[in-house]
């Protein structure tokens, strides 16, 4: 009778063992994957901010004044038969 008390406690050990290590597995496959999910959340905030810029630039530029202003103060611009002058500091 000892015996057969003594292989079920062992039996029920290696199960109880095999459950704890499935159950840590998961645990640590878990962690991961928050963290996972929290980088990409980060990832996703700042795509969400440079999108919201791109589309105030792209509202912006979609006006033909505001694109004549830009086009003369980075490239120069000037209309036909405009004259241009350069002031140096």
């Amino acid at each position: 009778m000892k015996r057969g008390k003594l292989v079920s406690i062992i039996i029920l050990a290696v199960i109880l063992t095999a459950v704890l290590v499935q159950v840590f597995l998961i645990l640590k496959e878990r962690n991961q994957l928050k963290n996972k999910i929290d980088d990409l959340n980060g990832r996703l905030g700042v795509l969400l901010k440079e999108n919201s810029e791109l589309q105030k630039e792209i509202e912006y530029f979609s006006r033909p004044e505001n694109l004549e202003k830009e086009l003369r103060q980075r490239f120069n611009y000037k209309k036909p038969g405009e004259k241009m002058m350069i002031i140096v500091p």
